[in-house]
């Protein structure tokens, strides 16, 4: 999505804990090891299928794959910058890790349909793709009333794509991931001006303005939330 390029630089999720946090809950879903093969689609820098690939020391660099060309990509993947609809088609490589965080609910509801198709296409025979997205019942993401009626839209809408990923795939396992974040409320602020997220992305300049003094009056100086993802982990 244009524009969407802050969504993990400089917040908790670029944290090195959050970093460390979400690769110990990847390996412990899924037995990786020095051969195995790692594609991330939507992977802004890449910072996490780094971690990972340092971790078991990945042979093979993994390939990242996004719309936006984010400044200070990891180094330690290879990046491309390109459609992942159009990769997959063409992709003759097979993976055992399959990474889409946070980015399902950016594509329209065929393009998920094609894209998890061509996923397990691609993936070996013990695969598994692993979508993560925003908990759409027990979310504690702080906002302020503008952002607020997004955040409702989109979580309505995730709750139907995910239901719609488990028609698709009634194997499907989930599973939920949770992060305890500790953020200055000036440091949020800056985030929220940036829209370092999706559902901020067609707020105007006034709205935005009006919802910083919003989380100023609501909110600490130290903002304390859980960050909850909900699992989605699906097999060839």
């Amino acid at each position: 999505m244009s524009g969407l390029k802050n969504w993990d630089n400089k917040t908790w999720v670029s944290s090195a804990n959050y970093i460390k946090s979400f690769t110990r809950f990847i390996l412990k879903q899924n037995k990786l090891n020095r051969d195995s093969k790692i594609l991330d689609i939507g992977c802004g820098r890449g910072k996490i299928i780094a971690n990972i690939s340092t971790k078991i020391r990945l042979k093979n660099k993994p390939i990242g794959i996004d719309l936006e060309n984010n400044s200070n990509i990891d180094k330690r993947i290879i990046f491309k910058k390109i459609n992942a609809l159009y990769f997959l088609k063409y992709n003759k490589k097979n993976f055992d890790l399959i990474l889409i965080k946070q980015t399902i609910h950016l594509l329209k509801i065929k393009e998920i349909l094609k894209l998890l198709n061509l996923c397990k296409k691609s993936l070996t025979p013990n695969g598994k793709i692993f979508i993560l997205s925003l908990d759409s019942y027990k979310n504690e993401l702080p906002v302020f009333t503008e952002m607020k009626k997004k955040l409702i839209i989109s979580l309505n809408r995730n709750k139907k794509i995910i239901d719609l990923i488990l028609k698709a795939n009634p194997k499907t396992i989930l599973k939920k991931y949770v992060f305890k974040t500790k953020i200055y409320k000036k440091k949020y602020i800056n985030m929220i001006r940036k829209k370092y997220i999706s559902i901020l992305l067609n707020l105007n300049s006034k709205q935005i303005e009006k919802g910083v003094n919003e989380i100023n009056f609501n909110y600490k100086k130290v903002i304390k939330f859980n960050d909850k993802l909900v699992c989605l982990i699906i097999k060839k």
